[in-house]
């Protein structure tokens, strides 16, 4: 017998909790799968920080019962809004807490195909399963999109790797690795992994950046009205981002897609300088060859000036970020994929998130090129979840109206 459900959701990071949060408070069915918080506890290095400042950093319900802020008071834990850096550790915790207090459904079981029948979309699940559903949203994180170099590709699995798969740096310990890029995925590993005795030498184009550490007396008036802070730092191109999704989804889709990929460029924390600069070694240059010699990697790098240097490493970190396609989605069958607009590969939607397949949305990274930069970070999971219930509430999903499939097993 298939289960049914109005709305199923894929994935349950920031994103897939508040959204399902509030539909939870709308009253309107749903299903969740996946494992609380797995990209976060799973594909980040142990003893990182997230860059978001700690009121950027809540997870969103309906009625804000359980915020960061909340949490920590409740474990006696510091918290400050600016200035003292959230631990990935304590964000996972916080996300798993809120999970289990404010969708205690989730199902921790992962959803291997999604294809289109005629009066639905049939999901199958990992043991077994499958559910229909009316509506599905998409919401799963960095899984499946991390960007490898075509360089590195041919090199056995055991001699490189992309940064989401290093969770513990310490297995570098002793060793002399070298890591690609120059953003916070780069300087992280880079950081902790010479904090842990490894040898470390970062490869790219550009000298990394960091963001400036919070200033130690409030600002005044006027820098606050000139850079204001709403969750991407203190900006006013990253505020109008966070106060304007709509408007942004309104400009010309080249500027959108050059916007999102210029704008809050890679850039490392400025709690991880220290373990950066003067500590780990620098190359400018890019990768040209990279070959197995011996139980090593050989690299040739090349300069700006065109001039070619040689270094041999144990292993070899990609800390080359994320890059969405919806064509590479591993559970969505070729149909889907087929009939779905995209810009650049991501996803084109609609103000309400949903794509050009009716009942398909798409949130968090894969909506960045239409709603702005804020959808690659967990504040953007406030106006998703938000939006989205809205739309849901009108179209009568709460009520069982329009042919709505009610679900069997929800408790709301």
């Amino acid at each position: 017998m298939i289960r049914e459900t109005e709305v199923a959701i894929i994935g349950a990071g920031p994103y897939g909790l508040s959204i399902a949060a509030h539909l939870r408070g709308a009253g309107i069915p749903f299903s969740i799968f996946g494992r609380p918080m797995e990209n976060w506890a799973e594909h980040m290095p142990a003893g990182m920080h997230l860059k978001s400042d700690g009121f950027a950093s809540h997870l969103y319900d309906p009625k804000r019962e359980y915020t960061l802020k909340q949490h920590c008071a409740l474990h006696n834990i510091a918290y400050a809004d600016l200035g003292t850096p959230v631990s990935v550790e304590l964000f996972v915790n916080y996300g798993v807490a809120f999970q289990k207090k404010l969708v205690p459904s989730l199902q921790e079981v992962r959803v291997t195909k999604v294809r289109r029948t005629d009066r639905a979309f049939e999901l199958e699940l990992a043991n077994g399963e499958r559910l229909l559903a009316k509506r599905v949203v998409i919401a799963t994180g960095l899984n499946d999109v991390e960007y490898m170099p075509e360089v590195l590709k041919a090199l056995p699995a055991t001699l490189r790797s992309h940064s989401a798969e290093i969770a513990d740096v310490t297995v570098f310990r002793g060793k002399h690795i070298a890591v690609l890029g120059a953003g916070a995925s780069a300087t992280d590993v880079a950081g902790l992994a010479q904090q842990a005795g490894a040898s470390v030498t970062i490869v790219s184009r550009k000298a990394p950046i960091f963001h400036d550490p919070p200033a130690s007396k409030p600002r005044s008036l006027w820098k606050r009205i000139k850079a204001p802070n709403l969750g991407l730092g203190p900006n006013f191109r990253s505020s109008l981002c966070v106060a304007l999704p709509d408007a942004f989804r309104q400009l010309p889709v080249d500027l959108r897609v050059g916007i999102v990929k210029r704008h809050l460029g890679p850039s490392g924390g400025w709690f991880i300088r220290d373990l950066v600069v003067g500590k780990v070694a620098q190359h400018r240059g890019s990768i040209q060859r990279a070959e197995v010699r011996g139980r090593q990697v050989g690299l040739t790098i090349q300069s700006a000036d065109g001039k070619t240097t040689d270094l041999l490493v144990d292993h070899v970190v990609a800390g080359t970020g994320y890059r969405y396609e919806v064509a590479k989605a591993p559970f969505l069958d070729d149909k889907i994929k087929a009939a779905v607009t995209v810009e650049e590969g991501y996803p084109a939607l609609t103000r309400n998130f949903e794509s050009s397949v009716p009942g398909l949305y798409f949130v968090g990274l894969p909506a960045a090129n239409t709603f702005g930069p804020v959808q690659r970070f967990a504040l953007g999971a406030r106006f998703a979840a938000s939006r989205i219930t809205s739309h849901l509430v009108r179209s009568g999903a709460a009520l069982g109206v329009g042919g709505t499939i009610r679900s069997a097993d929800e408790t709301i």
